[in-house]
């Protein structure tokens, strides 16, 4: 099955990622997550044991909430250290090659604000090119992202609702993961 990189900073006051990762648990036996802010808060990432992971698995979900368009800290330095030279990319680095990349988060604000009149101007998409251009130079399959908007109560959203969102955004991702499993070798082109 996949594995799930979590990067919430601060997941146990999370209610979207927190839900998310709830029903994968539920729904995916053998689902591997490793919550990097517990496995490393002081930021010493064990790159062998995240790439170790990475290569267990045919099909990696990054879960992060958007802060301030972009990931948070934790896995920015997650990428920064564990694609390193000769394993994710360059002469000899192609460790990832094939492997489908999934980028699964939250948006706290709602969609009407992401637009070219809207309070932050540009649509959520147009923030993840990092992100796909990340997979493509790691030769990884890049997987339009999995997102919802709304997810914080400071915005006005109650918690039900973004409860909700949650569990129908991790339904989708686990339909996703299923139909990749069972198409075992999978080759994915986008």
């Amino acid at each position: 099955m996949a594995l799930i990189i979590l990067g919430h900073p601060d997941f146990e006051k999370s209610l979207s990622n927190s839900a998310i990762i709830e029903e994968l648990e539920k729904a995916c036996p053998g689902i591997e997550i490793r919550n990097i802010h517990n496995l490393y808060p002081d930021y010493k990432i064990d790159v062998k044991a995240e790439q170790e992971a990475l290569l267990r698995h045919q099909t990696i979900v990054f879960q992060y909430p958007v802060y301030w368009y972009n990931m948070p800290a934790i896995l920015k330095h997650w990428f920064d250290t564990v694609l390193e030279y000769g394993f994710a990319y360059g002469k000899t680095g192609d460790k990832l090659k094939g492997k489908n990349f999934i980028p699964s988060f939250t948006v706290g604000a709602s969609e009407t604000e992401y637009h070219t009149l809207g309070q932050h101007h540009f649509k959520i998409y147009e923030f993840c090119k990092n992100l796909e251009q990340t997979a493509y130079y790691t030769q990884m399959n890049y997987v339009e992202p999995f997102y919802f908007h709304g997810t914080s109560v400071n915005a006005g959203y109650t918690k039900e609702a973004i409860i909700s969102k949650a569990k129908n955004q991790a339904k989708e991702l686990i339909g996703l993961l299923i139909t990749i499993e069972r198409k075992k070798p999978h080759t994915m082109s986008y």
